[in-house]
Protein backbone atom coordinates (compact mmCIF):
# COMPACT_ATOMS: atom_id res chain seq x y z
CA UNK A 1 0.00 0.00 0.00
CA UNK A 2 2.62 2.51 1.19
CA UNK A 3 4.31 1.70 -2.74
CA UNK A 4 1.36 2.66 -4.08
CA UNK A 5 0.87 5.83 -2.10
CA UNK A 6 4.33 6.32 -3.19
CA UNK A 7 4.15 6.16 -6.76
CA UNK A 8 0.75 8.41 -6.76
CA UNK A 9 2.43 10.84 -5.21
CA UNK A 10 5.55 10.96 -7.38
CA UNK A 11 3.53 11.38 -10.41
CA UNK A 12 1.40 14.31 -8.89
CA UNK A 13 5.15 15.51 -8.04
CA UNK A 14 6.25 15.22 -11.23
CA UNK A 15 3.07 17.11 -12.56
CA UNK A 16 3.69 20.07 -10.69
CA UNK A 17 -0.19 18.84 -8.79
CA UNK A 18 -0.59 18.88 -5.06
CA UNK A 19 1.46 15.74 -2.99
CA UNK A 20 -0.68 14.37 -0.31
CA UNK A 21 0.78 11.39 1.70
CA UNK A 22 -1.42 9.42 4.51
CA UNK A 23 0.43 8.94 7.88
CA UNK A 24 -0.88 9.86 11.13
CA UNK A 25 -0.62 11.19 14.63
CA UNK A 26 1.62 14.35 15.99
CA UNK A 27 4.97 15.04 14.70
CA UNK A 28 8.27 17.53 15.97
CA UNK A 29 10.46 18.79 13.77
CA UNK A 30 14.20 16.91 14.20
CA UNK A 31 16.41 20.68 13.34
CA UNK A 32 19.91 18.75 13.35
CA UNK A 33 18.07 16.27 10.69
CA UNK A 34 16.72 19.35 8.26
CA UNK A 35 18.00 21.66 5.80
CA UNK A 36 17.76 23.72 2.76
CA UNK A 37 20.59 23.24 0.49
CA UNK A 38 21.81 22.73 -3.19
CA UNK A 39 21.76 19.30 -3.88
CA UNK A 40 25.16 19.19 -6.73
CA UNK A 41 22.67 19.12 -9.61
CA UNK A 42 21.72 22.63 -10.00
CA UNK A 43 18.76 21.74 -7.80
CA UNK A 44 17.91 22.44 -4.62
CA UNK A 45 17.35 19.46 -1.74
CA UNK A 46 14.60 20.14 1.08
CA UNK A 47 15.40 17.72 3.65
CA UNK A 48 13.12 17.69 6.82
CA UNK A 49 13.44 15.77 9.85
CA UNK A 50 10.59 14.61 12.05
CA UNK A 51 9.86 12.30 15.07
CA UNK A 52 7.70 10.52 12.83
CA UNK A 53 5.80 10.16 9.51
CA UNK A 54 2.62 12.86 9.15
CA UNK A 55 0.82 13.23 6.10
CA UNK A 56 1.15 16.01 3.42
CA UNK A 57 0.82 17.43 0.69
CA UNK A 58 3.17 19.90 -1.74
CA UNK A 59 1.78 22.36 -3.89
CA UNK A 60 3.23 25.67 -5.91
CA UNK A 61 2.15 29.46 -6.12
CA UNK A 62 3.51 32.48 -7.97
CA UNK A 63 3.46 36.29 -7.66
CA UNK A 64 6.10 35.60 -6.05
CA UNK A 65 7.53 32.39 -6.14
CA UNK A 66 6.67 30.13 -3.23
CA UNK A 67 6.86 26.45 -2.46
CA UNK A 68 3.79 25.24 0.48
CA UNK A 69 4.20 22.15 2.72
CA UNK A 70 1.11 21.56 4.69
CA UNK A 71 1.48 18.61 7.20
CA UNK A 72 -0.86 17.56 9.71
CA UNK A 73 0.46 18.27 12.16
CA UNK A 74 4.02 19.31 12.92
CA UNK A 75 5.73 21.19 16.08
CA UNK A 76 7.95 23.45 15.18
CA UNK A 77 9.90 24.42 17.97
CA UNK A 78 13.60 24.54 18.06
CA UNK A 79 13.84 24.84 13.86
CA UNK A 80 15.81 27.78 13.49
CA UNK A 81 15.46 29.40 9.98
CA UNK A 82 19.61 30.65 9.24
CA UNK A 83 20.49 27.27 9.65
CA UNK A 84 17.80 25.58 8.04
CA UNK A 85 18.40 27.30 5.00
CA UNK A 86 21.45 26.69 3.86
CA UNK A 87 20.89 28.20 -0.28
CA UNK A 88 20.59 31.39 -1.55
CA UNK A 89 17.89 29.43 -4.40
CA UNK A 90 15.49 29.94 -0.96
CA UNK A 91 15.53 33.51 0.16
CA UNK A 92 13.19 32.69 2.90
CA UNK A 93 10.97 30.40 4.90
CA UNK A 94 8.14 30.75 7.37
CA UNK A 95 6.63 27.79 9.24
CA UNK A 96 3.74 27.49 11.85
CA UNK A 97 0.47 26.72 12.63
CA UNK A 98 -1.90 27.02 9.45
CA UNK A 99 -5.37 25.87 10.73
CA UNK A 100 -6.76 23.76 13.56
CA UNK A 101 -5.00 19.87 13.36
CA UNK A 102 -2.69 21.29 10.06
CA UNK A 103 0.86 23.12 10.04
CA UNK A 104 2.90 25.10 7.60
CA UNK A 105 5.62 25.62 6.26
CA UNK A 106 6.17 27.88 3.21
CA UNK A 107 9.88 28.88 1.11
CA UNK A 108 10.36 31.85 -0.92
CA UNK A 109 12.20 30.86 -3.65
CA UNK A 110 14.38 33.10 -5.41
CA UNK A 111 13.42 31.60 -9.07
CA UNK A 112 10.82 29.44 -10.61
CA UNK A 113 11.35 25.59 -9.01
CA UNK A 114 9.60 22.51 -9.49
CA UNK A 115 9.27 18.91 -7.23
CA UNK A 116 11.22 16.31 -9.48
CA UNK A 117 10.90 13.79 -6.34
CA UNK A 118 9.30 13.24 -3.01
CA UNK A 119 9.96 10.85 -0.73
CA UNK A 120 9.25 10.47 3.10
CA UNK A 121 11.33 7.63 5.04
CA UNK A 122 10.49 6.49 8.24
CA UNK A 123 12.59 4.34 9.84
CA UNK A 124 11.38 0.69 11.02
CA UNK A 125 13.26 0.60 14.03
CA UNK A 126 12.71 3.88 15.83
CA UNK A 127 9.69 5.50 13.84
CA UNK A 128 11.92 8.65 12.83
CA UNK A 129 10.87 10.39 9.53
CA UNK A 130 12.57 12.37 6.65
CA UNK A 131 11.23 13.85 4.00
CA UNK A 132 13.43 14.75 1.16
CA UNK A 133 12.14 16.77 -1.93
CA UNK A 134 14.33 17.18 -4.73
CA UNK A 135 13.57 20.57 -6.74
CA UNK A 136 15.00 21.29 -10.17
CA UNK A 137 15.04 24.53 -12.20
CA UNK A 138 11.70 25.44 -14.30
CA UNK A 139 10.33 28.01 -16.87
CA UNK A 140 7.96 30.67 -15.89
CA UNK A 141 5.77 29.09 -18.16
CA UNK A 142 5.40 25.81 -16.80
CA UNK A 143 5.74 26.92 -12.69
CA UNK A 144 2.30 29.15 -13.57
CA UNK A 145 0.54 26.21 -15.24
CA UNK A 146 0.94 24.13 -12.50
CA UNK A 147 0.70 26.82 -9.71
CA UNK A 148 -2.52 27.17 -7.29
CA UNK A 149 -3.48 26.35 -4.20
CA UNK A 150 -5.70 22.73 -4.65
CA UNK A 151 -9.07 22.44 -2.68
CA UNK A 152 -8.80 19.11 -0.85
CA UNK A 153 -11.37 17.97 2.07
CA UNK A 154 -9.79 17.74 5.05
CA UNK A 155 -7.09 19.79 4.33
CA UNK A 156 -8.77 23.07 4.33
CA UNK A 157 -11.22 25.27 6.48
CA UNK A 158 -15.15 24.21 6.04
CA UNK A 159 -16.86 27.60 4.83
CA UNK A 160 -18.66 29.73 7.61
CA UNK A 161 -22.76 28.95 7.79
CA UNK A 162 -24.55 31.93 7.62
CA UNK A 163 -25.48 33.50 10.86
CA UNK A 164 -29.12 34.67 11.17
CA UNK A 165 -29.57 38.04 12.83
CA UNK A 166 -29.62 38.04 16.99
CA UNK A 167 -31.81 40.12 18.91
CA UNK A 168 -32.16 41.37 22.13
CA UNK A 169 -34.42 39.97 24.79
CA UNK A 170 -37.34 42.85 23.50
CA UNK A 171 -37.05 42.14 20.14
CA UNK A 172 -34.65 45.12 19.34
CA UNK A 173 -31.72 43.55 16.50
CA UNK A 174 -28.53 43.76 18.29
CA UNK A 175 -25.35 45.22 16.24
CA UNK A 176 -23.54 42.26 14.99
CA UNK A 177 -19.55 43.60 15.58
CA UNK A 178 -17.08 41.35 13.74
CA UNK A 179 -13.84 42.00 15.58
CA UNK A 180 -10.45 40.85 13.35
CA UNK A 181 -7.09 39.83 15.69
CA UNK A 182 -4.50 40.41 12.95
CA UNK A 183 -2.24 38.10 12.25
CA UNK A 184 -1.91 34.24 13.70
CA UNK A 185 -0.81 31.01 12.93
CA UNK A 186 1.79 30.58 10.68
CA UNK A 187 2.05 34.74 10.63
CA UNK A 188 3.14 36.10 14.08
CA UNK A 189 2.87 40.04 12.70
CA UNK A 190 5.32 42.39 14.55
CA UNK A 191 7.70 40.27 16.81
CA UNK A 192 9.69 42.44 19.59
CA UNK A 193 11.45 41.65 22.97
CA UNK A 194 9.74 37.89 22.91
CA UNK A 195 6.26 39.12 21.95
CA UNK A 196 4.05 39.26 18.71
CA UNK A 197 0.94 41.01 17.45
CA UNK A 198 -0.53 38.23 16.83
CA UNK A 199 -1.03 37.26 20.41
CA UNK A 200 -1.39 40.64 22.12
CA UNK A 201 -3.95 41.20 19.26
CA UNK A 202 -6.13 38.24 20.21
CA UNK A 203 -5.73 39.10 23.96
CA UNK A 204 -7.40 42.58 22.97
CA UNK A 205 -9.83 41.09 21.09
CA UNK A 206 -11.29 38.95 23.63
CA UNK A 207 -10.82 42.09 26.52
CA UNK A 208 -13.23 43.98 23.62
CA UNK A 209 -15.32 41.20 22.84
CA UNK A 210 -16.29 40.87 26.66
CA UNK A 211 -16.54 44.57 27.37
CA UNK A 212 -19.11 44.86 24.38
CA UNK A 213 -21.14 41.87 25.22
CA UNK A 214 -21.23 43.61 29.18
CA UNK A 215 -22.38 46.92 27.58
CA UNK A 216 -25.47 44.93 25.92
CA UNK A 217 -26.87 45.41 22.12
CA UNK A 218 -23.71 44.02 20.65
CA UNK A 219 -23.72 40.80 19.07
CA UNK A 220 -19.78 39.66 18.40
CA UNK A 221 -18.05 37.23 16.65
CA UNK A 222 -14.06 37.23 16.20
CA UNK A 223 -12.54 36.39 12.58
CA UNK A 224 -9.94 33.50 15.19
CA UNK A 225 -10.37 32.98 18.60
CA UNK A 226 -7.10 31.03 19.31
CA UNK A 227 -3.57 30.73 17.48
CA UNK A 228 -4.71 29.84 13.92
CA UNK A 229 -3.85 31.67 10.57
CA UNK A 230 -6.55 33.24 8.77
CA UNK A 231 -6.33 34.69 5.12
CA UNK A 232 -7.13 38.24 4.86
CA UNK A 233 -9.81 37.06 1.92
CA UNK A 234 -11.31 34.58 4.42
CA UNK A 235 -11.40 37.27 7.26
CA UNK A 236 -13.92 39.13 4.47
CA UNK A 237 -16.11 36.13 3.78
CA UNK A 238 -16.22 35.51 7.44
CA UNK A 239 -17.90 39.31 7.68
CA UNK A 240 -20.14 38.43 5.29
CA UNK A 241 -21.25 35.25 6.13
CA UNK A 242 -22.25 36.38 9.35
CA UNK A 243 -23.95 39.14 8.98
CA UNK A 244 -21.60 42.00 10.35
CA UNK A 245 -22.97 45.23 10.14
CA UNK A 246 -19.11 46.64 11.26
CA UNK A 247 -15.56 45.08 10.56
CA UNK A 248 -13.10 46.02 12.85
CA UNK A 249 -9.32 44.56 12.27
CA UNK A 250 -7.37 44.81 15.26
CA UNK A 251 -3.09 46.02 14.88
CA UNK A 252 -0.48 47.08 16.71
CA UNK A 253 2.48 47.12 13.70
CA UNK A 254 6.44 48.09 13.73
CA UNK A 255 7.71 50.78 11.42
CA UNK A 256 11.08 50.48 10.78
CA UNK A 257 11.80 54.10 11.53
CA UNK A 258 10.85 53.86 14.79
CA UNK A 259 9.10 57.34 14.72
CA UNK A 260 5.11 56.15 14.73
CA UNK A 261 3.27 56.25 18.34
CA UNK A 262 -0.05 56.21 19.66
CA UNK A 263 -3.38 54.64 18.15
CA UNK A 264 -4.78 55.86 14.56
CA UNK A 265 -8.12 54.14 12.46
CA UNK A 266 -7.85 53.49 9.36
CA UNK A 267 -10.55 53.37 6.62
CA UNK A 268 -9.69 52.27 2.84
CA UNK A 269 -8.36 54.23 0.09
CA UNK A 270 -6.39 53.50 -3.17
CA UNK A 271 -4.57 56.52 -2.52
CA UNK A 272 -2.67 56.32 1.04
CA UNK A 273 -2.99 58.94 3.14
CA UNK A 274 0.59 59.38 3.71
CA UNK A 275 3.76 56.81 3.34
CA UNK A 276 4.10 55.24 7.01
CA UNK A 277 0.44 54.22 5.75
CA UNK A 278 1.20 52.89 2.71
CA UNK A 279 4.33 50.51 4.34
CA UNK A 280 2.05 49.53 6.28
CA UNK A 281 -0.59 48.01 3.76
CA UNK A 282 2.32 46.53 1.98
CA UNK A 283 3.34 45.00 5.52
CA UNK A 284 -0.04 43.22 5.89
CA UNK A 285 -0.62 42.02 2.48
CA UNK A 286 2.76 40.69 2.10
CA UNK A 287 2.46 38.57 5.67
CA UNK A 288 -1.08 36.92 3.24
CA UNK A 289 1.21 35.72 0.40
CA UNK A 290 4.24 34.39 2.90
CA UNK A 291 1.73 32.42 4.13
CA UNK A 292 0.84 30.96 1.38
CA UNK A 293 -2.31 32.52 -0.13
CA UNK A 294 -2.52 33.96 -3.55
CA UNK A 295 -4.39 37.10 -3.95
CA UNK A 296 -4.03 37.84 -7.30
CA UNK A 297 -7.46 37.11 -8.46
CA UNK A 298 -9.61 40.57 -10.33
CA UNK A 299 -13.03 41.22 -10.45
CA UNK A 300 -14.57 41.46 -13.93
CA UNK A 301 -16.08 45.07 -15.26
CA UNK A 302 -19.30 44.46 -14.33
CA UNK A 303 -18.50 43.36 -10.72
CA UNK A 304 -15.81 46.38 -10.62
CA UNK A 305 -18.87 48.86 -11.26
CA UNK A 306 -21.16 47.09 -8.73
CA UNK A 307 -18.47 47.29 -5.76
CA UNK A 308 -17.48 50.46 -6.30
CA UNK A 309 -21.59 51.95 -6.22
CA UNK A 310 -22.04 49.86 -3.01
CA UNK A 311 -18.59 51.52 -1.66
CA UNK A 312 -19.68 55.12 -2.22
CA UNK A 313 -23.03 54.01 -0.31
CA UNK A 314 -20.55 52.51 2.43
CA UNK A 315 -17.98 54.97 2.78
CA UNK A 316 -19.90 58.15 4.67
CA UNK A 317 -20.46 55.48 7.26
CA UNK A 318 -17.18 54.04 7.52
CA UNK A 319 -15.55 57.62 7.42
CA UNK A 320 -18.59 58.67 10.09
CA UNK A 321 -17.24 55.55 11.88
CA UNK A 322 -13.48 56.25 12.15
CA UNK A 323 -14.03 59.45 13.56
CA UNK A 324 -16.40 58.09 16.63
CA UNK A 325 -13.78 55.65 17.00
CA UNK A 326 -10.92 57.97 17.31
CA UNK A 327 -12.43 60.50 19.26
CA UNK A 328 -14.06 57.74 22.20
CA UNK A 329 -10.29 56.47 22.41
CA UNK A 330 -9.11 59.55 22.69
CA UNK A 331 -11.41 60.67 25.46
CA UNK A 332 -9.87 57.74 27.28
CA UNK A 333 -6.69 59.34 27.37
CA UNK A 334 -5.46 57.58 24.34
CA UNK A 335 -2.49 58.37 23.18
CA UNK A 336 -3.72 58.71 19.57
CA UNK A 337 -1.00 58.99 16.80
CA UNK A 338 -0.43 63.54 16.08
CA UNK A 339 -2.75 62.00 12.66
CA UNK A 340 -5.57 59.49 14.12
CA UNK A 341 -7.16 58.76 11.11
CA UNK A 342 -5.38 57.80 7.90
CA UNK A 343 -6.22 56.03 5.02
CA UNK A 344 -4.58 52.95 3.13
CA UNK A 345 -5.41 50.22 0.63
CA UNK A 346 -5.78 47.57 3.19
CA UNK A 347 -6.95 44.53 1.81
CA UNK A 348 -8.44 43.30 4.85
CA UNK A 349 -11.11 46.40 4.81
CA UNK A 350 -12.32 45.48 0.71
CA UNK A 351 -16.14 44.41 2.17
CA UNK A 352 -18.21 47.17 0.18
CA UNK A 353 -21.12 46.65 2.02
CA UNK A 354 -19.88 46.53 5.33
CA UNK A 355 -18.34 49.86 7.34
CA UNK A 356 -14.95 48.37 7.93
CA UNK A 357 -11.66 50.03 9.68
CA UNK A 358 -8.57 48.99 10.86
CA UNK A 359 -7.30 50.15 14.42
CA UNK A 360 -3.56 50.58 15.14
CA UNK A 361 -4.01 50.45 18.75
CA UNK A 362 -0.35 51.43 18.69
CA UNK A 363 3.48 50.48 17.38
CA UNK A 364 5.33 48.13 19.08
CA UNK A 365 8.16 49.46 17.57
CA UNK A 366 7.75 52.49 20.58
CA UNK A 367 8.85 51.77 23.68
CA UNK A 368 5.87 53.71 25.21
CA UNK A 369 3.07 52.28 23.32
CA UNK A 370 4.63 48.43 24.13
CA UNK A 371 4.48 49.24 27.58
CA UNK A 372 0.53 50.40 27.30
CA UNK A 373 -0.70 47.37 25.36
CA UNK A 374 1.37 45.41 28.01
CA UNK A 375 -0.94 46.98 30.67
CA UNK A 376 -4.80 45.01 31.38
CA UNK A 377 -5.83 48.80 32.86
CA UNK A 378 -4.28 50.70 29.44
CA UNK A 379 -6.19 48.30 27.69
CA UNK A 380 -9.66 48.27 29.21
CA UNK A 381 -9.41 52.15 28.57
CA UNK A 382 -8.86 51.24 24.93
CA UNK A 383 -11.92 48.98 25.03
CA UNK A 384 -13.93 51.14 26.73
CA UNK A 385 -13.04 54.04 24.39
CA UNK A 386 -14.04 51.92 21.26
CA UNK A 387 -17.48 50.92 22.64
CA UNK A 388 -17.92 54.60 23.53
CA UNK A 389 -17.43 55.34 19.66
CA UNK A 390 -19.80 52.61 18.46
CA UNK A 391 -22.38 53.87 20.88
CA UNK A 392 -22.39 57.01 19.30
CA UNK A 393 -22.02 56.06 15.63
CA UNK A 394 -24.34 53.23 16.04
CA UNK A 395 -27.14 56.34 17.48
CA UNK A 396 -25.83 58.59 14.18
CA UNK A 397 -25.91 56.38 11.72
CA UNK A 398 -29.77 55.40 12.95
CA UNK A 399 -30.98 59.27 12.68
CA UNK A 400 -29.14 59.43 9.24
CA UNK A 401 -30.55 56.32 7.58
CA UNK A 402 -33.94 57.27 8.73
CA UNK A 403 -33.55 60.72 7.26
CA UNK A 404 -32.03 59.04 3.63
CA UNK A 405 -35.03 56.73 3.99
CA UNK A 406 -37.57 59.59 4.02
Amino acid sequence: MSRILFAIALIWALHGAAVAHDFSALARVLPDDSRVADNGRAGVQVQLGLSQGVPYRVFTLRDPYRMVLDFQEVDWTGLDRDSFLQTDRVSGVQYGAYVPGWSRMVLELGAPLAVETSDMRVDPVTGKAKLILDLKGTDFDTFSASAGAPRQPGWDLPEASVTPPARDEDGTRLLRVMLDPGHGGIDPGAEVDGLNEKTLMLTFARELREMLLRAGGYDVVMTRVDDQFVSLERRITLAHRAGADVFISLHADILSEGRAHGAAVYTLSEDASDVASLRLAERHDRGDLISGIDLSGSDDQVADVLLDMARRETKPRTDALAQALAEGMTQQGGPMNNRPIRTASFSVLKAADIPSVLIELGFLSSPRDLENIRNPEWRTGMARGIRDGLVRWRQDDLVRRSLIGQ
